[in-house]
């Protein structure tokens, strides 16, 4: 019997029945994307959940849709992706948000604001508030569908060549900071510098800034910034729990059929969970070995804390009064962060309060 007949008489139930469906009914169209990140591929932890993304994808597509991972500068440069995106020069980019808050500061509450949320509070923000409605509706305007994609937890706050003592000492200090933290930074009197991770360990090598941060000890000891200066700073109140995001370009991820989008998701929130799992697994660990290597472990001041605090909200106020994309989100931002921490206060807080103090 001709196939072409057969098909025609029998229907689609009947051919389906018979376990001899033509290819098209059972296949996926194969894709080829292009993910850029920000990050270089030293970094294992922050530059791998892309390539954890990426490989997921391809495992629940049985290889039909395939992501090729391109580090920092291959493609275009680590502050270049959102462009990249947005123009469909490539499909994907993995980054911190809060590296664009030059093009609009909202850029920062998809990531990270100084005295924000914790990791856990963000991802509850984002999953069952209303953080990833809102920045989905704000990152529309750049062409971008975003994907929640890692977390490092709560940061370090730096390598300095001197100890950090008074808010003094923050005066006219040069130091690498990430994202909105700087302004912050700024307005207690020091010079912010937002500097590519790969380029970090040079400008502190060779003195153009005076000191710097990137995430925490595992990161940081790869990147040998011990070497060059000492003093080793926490906490990193600009970065209470930094999330990554897959940035996609909105006509390629509309394009995908709703099974490729679930794929997608799922393997974007893998990589999510994974990302700060690592982090989490590592940084002991490498903390340990920091400073058994001499490195000198310093807590930020009351003062410094207290007047970069102050100066977090005012500027989040006059944001607020200026910026109506910042103030749809951050209101919404702010409610869910007060009432976390009243919910935190008395579990999280109170636990790891006596368990830290505990010697096991």
């Amino acid at each position: 019997m001709e196939r072409r007949s057969f098909v025609h008489g029998a229907g689609l139930a009947g051919v389906l029945a018979t376990g001899i469906a033509p290819a098209v009914v059972h296949a996926q169209a194969t894709i080829r994307w292009r993910l850029a990140s920000s990050f270089p591929k030293s970094l294992d932890t922050i530059f791998g959940a892309a390539e954890v993304f990426a490989k997921k994808i391809s495992e629940m597509s049985g290889g039909k849709f395939q992501i090729s991972v391109h580090a920092a500068g291959e493609l275009m440069p680590a502050f270049g992706v959102v462009d990249g995106v947005q123009a469909a020069t490539v499909e994907v980019a993995h980054t911190a948000p809060y590296y664009f808050f030059g093009k609009d500061p909202t850029f920062a509450l998809g990531c990270a604001i100084p005295f924000g949320l914790n990791s856990r509070q963000m991802s509850a923000w984002m999953y069952e508030g209303n953080g990833l409605k809102l920045m989905r509706e704000f990152y529309a305007k750049y062409n971008i569908v975003n994907f929640p994609g890692g977390n490092t937890g709560a940061q370090m706050g730096g390598w300095f060549r001197k100890e950090v003592k008074t808010l003094a000492d923050v005066k006219g200090l040069k130091f690498r900071i990430g994202g909105f933290g700087g302004k912050v930074f700024e307005r207690i009197g020091g010079v912010p510098q937002n500097i590519p991770g790969g380029e970090i360990y040079q400008s502190l090598e060779k003195g153009t800034i005076d000191a710097a941060e990137w995430v925490g000890p595992y990161d940081d000891e790869k990147l040998g910034f011990y070497k060059v200066a000492p003093f080793y700073a926490y906490p990193g109140w600009w970065e209470g729990g930094p999330q990554l995001d897959f940035f996609i370009n909105d006509k390629a991820f509309n394009g995908l059929s709703a099974e490729y989008k679930a794929i997608v998701e799922a393997a974007a929130s893998h990589a999510h969970v994974e990302m700060q799992a690592k982090y989490d697994a590592r940084n002991p660990a490498a903390l340990k070995r920091l400073v058994a290597g001499g490195t000198k472990l310093f807590r930020f001041p009351k003062e410094v804390m207290e007047a970069s605090f102050k100066e977090a909200l005012a500027l989040y106020s006059e944001l607020s009064a200026s910026n109506p994309a910042w103030k749809k989100v951050y209101e919404d931002f702010s409610s869910f962060r007060r009432d976390s921490n009243l919910w935190f206060r008395f579990t999280e807080a109170g636990f790891d309060d006596f368990m830290q103090q505990q010697k096991l």
